[in-house]
């Protein structure tokens, strides 16, 4: 429902939202600039003094205002002719016009009307009102994304646009919340929905019917500073009943024009008092600094709109069409999807479909909505959820555990969890096990036990669907045919072949970047934007199923690298380590932020063995600003697959690579990365003392080995692993 609420009007508004965020970040310039333009008043001067001034240079003063900027304006009537200029404090004396910037007038009609009177107003307030449900939604789905409103600043991860737009709206939400909300107090009390609230001086009794007492001499005017004048109106000339009508910012007041004393007065009622700061808090009048810093953040508001149109968009195409999608409030069977990259979703399609086939009212949504008030008729809940990195929750199933954690009871309806993952990797099935351990801590009652879906295999999926159709008494058949991603040609250019020596063939493959249209370039789709550490799908041929390999190199290369090892029997590595130049392979890209080096200056250190050094060497060739790097590098043999040997001594020479460790596995002294660690234990130690990141990649066994080593270097600083882990400090691609 939230994300609904903050999608649509997003979307729907996004031109008047866009016009009011432009329009009003100009505007927030000039109180700013207006301050530093008006003439300094005299140190102590007040409205005696300076009325006495501006009265001696300007027959038939008629008003005199300060603006909250500090800009002192006269207006007169002298022969007919009406006058109005700027004055200096000091002098009385005319220093500049009175009439408003034309650009600023030409904002100011921009922002409130869009130059449409009243109905141009109302388009703009119901934009001030798509502003601010925007911003109190999205509020809402950053505190759900990291996981409660006091971990408002915990890291994120996700494809770029995602992370730029949460990282904008973190800092920006509260000020386009303050701004929005001003925006329609503002309109409603232009048209008059709000209570005026003013209080005014009451008709004084009796007036003395004198005229011409000096101003410079009415103790009315000499215990008024200039600073707190916001308008001082003369009375008609030869009149003797009218009076002088003073404001400050502490109310209004009537002064006799005979003698110079006050008549009556009325302070700013409160609501009077609300009205004006909040006119300040919109306008930045009489706060130029704050009025810029939001200036600033509605500058933000284009990029979000961009961000969150691309988000949208790919998350489109990640999520099928789902078809005859019933109600929450009367499904019989809810099902749950947690994906990363949208497979998932395709085998809830299919099994939405299997259902619904079988007499069944399905509902599908993803994990991260889940809610039982929502669904009083549910029978059952079927969760299919993928695992991200090292046991984490995929993008769509964000704090499902945070919510079922906070149920009193957990629903009536059974569940039953079925995990999908890669074997080959040692967090398989990791957060469905902990979704499965979480419910029935919870006491959730379960329809079967969990299972788990190998490499989007359909035999494991068609399994699983006849035992869930036994265990509620339907006949289940689940025939899912994975989608085929769509993949980009890559054309091999070169390879680098070594391991023969050791029966472990091993090829650097690198691939010329593809074509790609503008189109692609704007939205970051396809082989546009990715570093090292990023994955690469290949559509092996014969198959649908992609094999990951992560990427050694970046977009700023000019092409794509990746180090595979011949596996025996494995179908994609023998299709890869075939490829000759000019060959080639259907591949597409799978953002891995988590296995970023990122942009800090802390050092660096790189583990890895065997293949494992693939995105090693991409982040190392991407070193340009020569951050500290130290290397740690296994091998079986150095004369039969040292990958990367030439290029190392290339990056070292150019200080893109600060140290180099080797380990030799084959020969009279096996030795492992783990015993090299040790070897070095001390610089270790002291680069974890300056805020050095450490980054592994490899085969579990080495992972974890790796793991034991920095256990016994960490110990002595009373550190471990875990606690890296927890601040983003220790990361791991391991298979």
């Amino acid at each position: 429902m939230i994300r609904a609420l903050h999608r649509w009007p997003g979307l729907v508004a996004l031109i008047f939202v866009t016009v009011l965020a432009l329009s009003g970040a100009s505007l927030s310039v000039f109180p700013a600039a207006e301050r530093l333009a008006a003439p300094r008043h005299v140190a102590g001067q007040n409205l005696a003094d300076l009325a006495a001034r501006v009265v001696a240079t300007h027959p038939g003063l008629e008003e005199i205002r300060r603006s909250p900027s500090g800009t002192i304006t006269a207006w007169w009537f002298e022969g007919g002719t009406p006058g109005s200029a700027v004055i200096d404090p000091a002098t009385g004396l005319d220093v500049g016009s009175a009439d408003p910037n034309p650009v600023e007038r030409w904002l100011t009609n921009l922002h409130r009307s869009l130059f449409l009177d009243d109905a141009g107003r109302l388009a703009m307030a119901a934009g001030a009102a798509a502003m601010l449900v925007l911003a109190l939604s999205g509020a809402a789905l950053i505190a759900r994304r990291t996981g409660g409103w006091r971990r408002w600043f915990a890291p994120v991860r996700g494809p770029v646009a995602g992370r730029l737009h949460v990282e904008i709206a973190r800092v920006a939400v509260f000020g386009l919340a303050l701004s929005a909300a001003t925006a329609l107090w503002m309109t409603a009390s232009t048209f008059d929905l709000l209570p005026d609230g003013a209080q005014h001086p009451a008709d004084p009794a009796a007036v003395s019917g004198q005229m011409q007492f000096p101003v410079d001499r009415m103790a009315a005017l000499q215990d008024v500073p200039v600073e707190s004048l916001r308008k001082l109106s003369f009375p008609y000339e030869g009149d003797a009943r009218d009076m002088f009508t003073l404001s400050t910012d502490m109310g209004t007041g009537l002064i006799d024009q005979g003698t110079g004393e006050m008549l009556s007065w009325a302070d700013l009622s409160p609501w009077q008092q609300v009205s004006e700061t909040i006119y300040i808090l919109h306008t930045g009048q009489g706060a130029a600094v704050l009025g810029l810093i939001l200036g600033l953040i509605a500058l933000t508001v284009p990029v979000m709109g961009a961000t969150g149109a691309l988000i949208w968009v790919a998350g489109r195409r990640g999520r099928p069409r789902l078809r005859d999608n019933a109600s929450a409030g009367r499904a019989q069977t809810v099902i749950l999807v947690g994906s990363e990259g949208g497979s998932t979703w395709g085998f809830a399609a299919t099994l939405a479909q299997a259902l619904r086939g079988a007499g069944q009212a399905v509902h599908i949504a993803p994990m991260a909505a889940f809610d039982p008030a929502r669904h009083p008729r549910a029978e059952r809940f079927l969760i299919l959820a993928a695992t991200y990195g090292e046991g984490d929750a995929p993008a769509s199933a964000r704090g499902f555990l945070d919510r079922l954690a906070r149920l009193a009871t957990p629903p009536n309806a059974p569940l039953a969890v079925l995990g999908f993952g890669d074997r080959s990797f040692p967090a398989f099935c990791a957060f469905a096990a902990e979704v499965e351990a979480a419910a029935r801590a919870k006491g959730w009652a379960t329809l079967l036990p969990m299972d788990m879906v190998d490499r989007q295999s359909p035999q494991d999926f068609a399994r699983w669907g006849r035992a869930l159709g036994d265990a509620f008494g339907l006949t289940l058949e689940l025939d899912h045919q994975p989608a085929r991603p769509v993949a980009d040609s890559l054309t091999l250019i070169s390879r680098c072949d070594y391991g023969e020596a050791v029966q472990a063939p091993t090829t650097i493959l690198r691939f010329a970047l593809p074509e790609v249209s503008l189109w692609a370039r704007l939205t970051g789709r396809g082989f546009t934007r990715f570093q090292a550490g990023d994955l690469i799908g290949i559509l092996p041929e014969g198959s649908a199923v992609p094999r990951f390999y992560s990427l050694a190199s970046g977009n700023r290369d000019g092409f794509v690298e990746i180090v595979v090892k011949k596996h025996p029997g494995g179908l994609c590595s023998g299709q890869l380590l075939a490829l000759e130049p000019g060959d080639s392979v259907r591949a597409f890209l799978r953002r891995n932020a988590g296995f970023h080096a990122g942009q800090g200056r802390a050092p660096l250190i790189l583990i890895g063995a065997g293949t494992g050094i693939g995105p090693l060497a991409g982040i190392i060739r991407a070193n340009a600003r020569r951050r500290p790097v130290q290397l740690f590098f296994g091998m079986r043999h150095p004369d039969s697959d040292f990958l990367y040997r030439d290029d190392l001594a290339v990056w070292q020479a150019a200080r893109r690579l600060s140290r180099l460790s080797t380990a030799v596995s084959r020969g009279a002294r096996p030795h492992y990365v783990q015993d090299a660690l040790r070897a070095e234990a001390a610089q270790v130690a002291e680069a974890i003392r300056q805020g050095a990141k450490v980054m592994v990649c490899g085969g579990r066994d080495m992972a974890q080995g790796v793991a034991q080593a920095m256990q016994d270097i960490l110990a002595p600083m009373g550190m471990t692993p875990a606690m890296l882990k927890a601040g983003g400090r220790y990361v791991e691609d391991v298979y």
